[in-house]
């Protein structure tokens, strides 16, 4: 059958997945983590078909890296299972700069419970488990998650309308529920760093119970990942709110709310001079100042078209 790879056409055998298409192409190597199909991300065990247009997705690719770090946040929560067997699962999303798990546990994950963690991790990837999507009926998928004691799973597949597609991905002994995709195994993802661990809402909303969120991030490769925490470390030092405060340019409090600065001295003192400097330059270009209120009536905002919002 013909498909189409990288928008150049190709003769390949039937029936085939991804990777077999890719292979036959000459174009998969170790760098190629999922497959663009049509569209869609999909893991590269995902079977092609006629006229299918095929792009290969590696960690350069924003879809390659959500693949990667996808699958670097099961690979925790198995960790995190293995050595909390009570902990319940939630969500484990891939974000911008790595990946998060939300968990619900008795242990309070702290410095010390996110080295046993990693640790964990690396016995998992030495493990090379292979990662095996599969999908079944509400009902079946109902009983399952219900055997495995994960409720915070049973309530987000009663949501899902009868019909839908209900897919769960299992390496070894770890099942979850997940939409995919993922990579071959757990092999792949070998250079990793648990950053931290917050508390998190289930679900953002504040009247639900508050959960744990371990946070990571993961690289194909050692050099990338110290690269990576290298220059996080660097944002830091040169972070506002931080050099703000040692510099005493300002102050918070709680009575007058966190995200509002109290210019301390210094901080007052620049920006008088930024503004000495602002109105200067204003009338050296022949600028005129005006000055409206602060507030108005309703009308304004009516005729502005910003009072109905």
């Amino acid at each position: 059958m013909k498909v189409l790879i990288n928008e150049q056409e190709f003769e390949v055998s039937s029936p085939i997945t991804a990777y077999d298409a890719l292979k036959e192409a000459e174009l998969i190597s170790r760098e190629v983590l999922a497959a663009n199909v049509n569209g869609n991300t999909v893991a590269l065990t995902t079977p092609v078909k006629e006229g299918d247009r095929i792009f290969p997705l590696t960690f350069k690719d924003a879809e390659g890296r959500k693949v990667f770090r996808h699958t670097a946040a099961h690979i925790m929560a198995q960790a995190v299972k293995r050595l909390f067997p009570e902990t319940k699962l939630t969500i484990g999303p891939a974000i911008d700069s790595g990946f998060y798990y939300d968990f619900d546990s008795e242990v309070t994950f702290g410095p010390e419970q996110l080295t046993k963690i990693e640790k964990e991790m690396k016995k998992i990837v030495s493990e090379n488990l292979k990662i095996e999507r599969f999908v079944l009926p509400k009902d079946e998928a109902l009983a399952l998650v219900k055997e495995m004691n994960e409720p915070y799973k049973e309530l987000l597949i009663e949501r899902i309308d009868e019909g839908e597609e209900i897919s769960f991905y299992r390496q070894g002994e770890f099942t979850d529920l997940c939409a995919g995709p993922h990579l071959f195994s757990t092999a792949a993802v070998r250079s990793f760093k648990l950053t931290s661990c917050t508390g998190a809402y289930w679900e953002g909303n504040s009247n639900n119970k508050m959960l744990q969120r371990i946070y990571g991030t993961a690289f194909p490769t050692k050099d990338e990942l110290n690269a990576h925490l290298a220059a996080v470390e660097e944002a830091k030092k040169r972070d506002h709110n931080k050099l703000g405060r040692e510099l005493e340019y300002f102050t918070t409090s709680d009575v007058v709310g966190q995200g509002l600065p109290i210019m301390l001295p210094k901080g007052a003192t620049v920006l008088r001079i930024l503004q000495r400097f602002v109105e200067d330059e204003e009338a050296k270009r022949g600028w005129i100042p005006t000055m409206t209120p602060f507030m108005a009536k309703p009308d304004l905002y009516r005729i502005s078209g910003h009072w109905d919002h």
